[in-house]
Order: structure tokens, then C-alpha cells, then sequence
């Protein structure tokens, strides 16, 4: 599943300029209640994605801080596969000591709709731990479709219904969600075209084979400045610093919000104090100056909010979408 905003490899460079040798594997620590001795152990960190995309350079760009915090590297697992679910299933198979972590995103979310069996219970085997980041989508139109703005565009689907044909990076995808959202807040009726990948379905939106789509910012801004694609809106509920003069879909659909989010989750039963630990070093690193500054100039927002706060959003991101896909009639594969 295609999850959105890509960040530039400068990121890392900057952020992760030097890695700690890796130390000895130590034996397995029994589980305590105490944080006091953790880590005793390098860590990792399973990516359910291929390496290079938002989620593998977060993780990357964490990895390496919290090693340098406390002297035993974090190993970035790039388990891709199954639409999140290879990587996610290692990650809740192994031991609850904080010492195994997971990025997670909006596949995570959604899979337990979009997929007909999965192998563990996402609500009760995971633990949302932190939210990284979270980056919007920018509704794009070809500029041969005659709307120059969100309302223009709803009223042209809503007098030709189906008519408007939008691109998706895939079935589940978030900007296939964000754009059944857009319709069923618009209430309107819009085609879906789903692709293999973000990069297919802009190729078609350029040769104006489709209507619009939902793309993240950074790929296709240029596209945007060259004349070739309109931008309509942003997904966030309010405009991003990326692009000011981009109105939010907020302003025509008072409510709307459809962003890609960033997170870290590990297997429920790790000790509160462990979660506590990761969480207040994870927070400090993706919250400093410098972080937050390269990630505003890759149209993302860093966050480091409270375990609690990314168990309330992520459990909410579960209903949201769950209620959406029942309706808009998406089925799982």
C-alpha cells in the first residue's frame, strides 16, 4: 500500500550523521516492571515497507538518535510484504520488553477491513507508542478539468455523476480513502481508477487519462508549479506551511481531514515505565528544532505526542476509516 509523503533523503544526512558500531548480542532480560536497565540490548525497529520510503527513513533517522542516546544501536527490519501485514505479525510474535518496536501508518489502521483474515488482533496485540509525523495530500486536478477550485469540482460531479474519474496509488491506499471521503462528504458520486503505486497513477493524471487525485506534496508540487496539474486543496484541517496559499478541503467540507501519519507501535504487554522511556527519548528527537524544520520543508509536521494521545488518534483513525470503507462498499482482498 502506497502511504504517502516521501521524504528526502537529506533528512537522514543530516539527522544521522554518524551510526554506532554494532555491540555483542546480550541474553535475553527477563520482563520487569523497572526501565531502569533498558535498554540492555540493541534494539529494532521492523519497517513493513521497502527501504527509502517515509516510513524506512523516520525509522532510520530515530534509529540512529536513540542509539547515540543510549549506546545500543536500533536495527531497521525492512519486512515488506502483505500490505503491512509480514512485517506487522514479526513484530507482535516477538517478546513485549520493548526492545522490538514497529512503524505504523494508516495500512495498519484499515487493515483490519481491507484484509480478509489477518494473523493477530491489530486493537489487542499492538500498542500505539508515538506519533512521528503526520503529512497531508494535495488534491490535484488535470488542468483540462474545469474547476478551479474544491466546490467547483463537486459541482461538476454532482451534475454528471461518475464523470469525474480519480487516480489512486491502490485499493486501500490513503489517497484512495481520502477521495471516497471527499465524496461521501461532498455527497457525490466519483469513479475510481486504482493503480499499482502513486508514481502510474500521476503519469495518467498528467496525460489527463483521469480527472484528479490525492498525491503527497513533496513529488508533486513540481508538477503544480510547471502548469501541469491544478492544486485544489490540501487534506490537513488547516493549511500547511508547504503551501499557504493552498486552501484546506476544511474550509469547503467544514470536518475534513485525510492525512498519511507516521508512527510507532510495539507488541501490548511491554511494561509501562519501558513504554514511558521510549516515548519521552523519541519525542525529544523528532521534536528538536532541527527535526521539525526538515520535515516542514518536506510538507510533514512532526508530532511526539504522549502514548495515551496516539492511542486515542490511533483507535480513532480505525473507526474513521472502518465507517468509511463499509459505506463506500470497498472490499477486502
Amino acid at each position: 500500500m502506497n502511504t504517502g509523503m516521501t521524504l528526502h533523503r537529506g533528512l537522514i544526512t543530516a539527522l544521522t550523521a554518524a551510526c554506532c558500531v554494532m555491540p555483542a548480542m546480550a541474553a535475553q532480560p527477563k520482563v520487569t516492571d523497572s526501565a531502569a536497565g533498558f535498554p540492555s540490548r540493541p534494539l529494532r525497529m521492523i519497517v513493513p515497507f521497502a527501504p527509502q520510503g517515509p516510513n524506512d527513513q523516520l525509522a532510520r533517522m530515530v534509529g540512529v538518535k536513540l542509539g547515540e542516546a543510549w549506546g545500543q544501536q536500533v536495527v531497521v527490519d525492512n519486512r515488506p510484504g502483505g500490505g503491512t501485514v509480514i512485517g506487522t505479525e514479526l513484530a507482535v510474535r516477538a517478546p513485549a520488553d520493548g526492545h522490538t518496536m514497529l512503524m505504523v501508518s494508516l495500512s495498519t489502521a484499515v487493515n483490519p477491513m481491507l484484509q480478509k483474515k489477518l494473523p493477530y488482533n491489530t486493537a489487542k496485540d499492538l500498542q500505539p507508542l508515538i506519533n512521528l509525523a503526520f503529512s497531508p495530500n494535495l488534491l490535484v486536478t488535470h488542468p483540462g478539468v474545469a474547476a478551479n477550485n474544491v466546490a467547483h469540482l463537486l459541482a461538476l460531479a454532482k451534475a454528471k455523476p461518475g464523470s469525474i474519474i480519480y487516480a489512486s496509488g491502490g485499493n486501500g491506499s490513503t489517497t484512495h480513502l481520502a477521495a471516497e471521503l471527499l465524496a461521501s462528504m461532498g455527497g457525490v458520486k466519483m469513479t475510481h481508477v486504482p493503480y499499482k503505486g502513486a508514481n502510474p497513477a500521476t503519469l495518467d493524471l498528467l496525460g489527463g487519462r483521469v480527472s484528479c487525485m490525492f498525491g503527497t506534496i513533496l513529488p508533486t508540487l513540481p508538477h503544480v508549479k510547471a502548469g501541469k496539474l491544478r492544486a485544489l486543496g490540501v487534506s490537513s484541517p488547516k493549511r500547511t506551511a508547504a503551501l499557504p496559499d493552498v486552501p484546506a478541503i476544511a474550509e469547503t467540507l467544514p470536518g475534513f481531514e485525510a492525512v498519511s501519519f507516521y508512527g510507532v507501535a510495539v507488541p501490548s504487554g511491554v511494561p509501562k515505565p519501558v513504554m514511558a522511556k521510549l516515548n519521552a527519548e523519541i519525542a525529544r528527537i523528532i521534536t528538536a528544532p532541527e527535526a521539525r524544520e526538515l520535515l516542514r520543508q518536506q510538507g510533514a509536521d512532526a508530532v511526539g505526542d504522549s502514548q495515551a494521545e496516539f492511542t486515542a488518534f490511533f483507535n480513532t483513525q480505525i473507526n474513521k476509516w472502518a465507517k468509511l470503507i463499509r459505506e463506500a462498499g470497498i472490499q477486502p482482498e
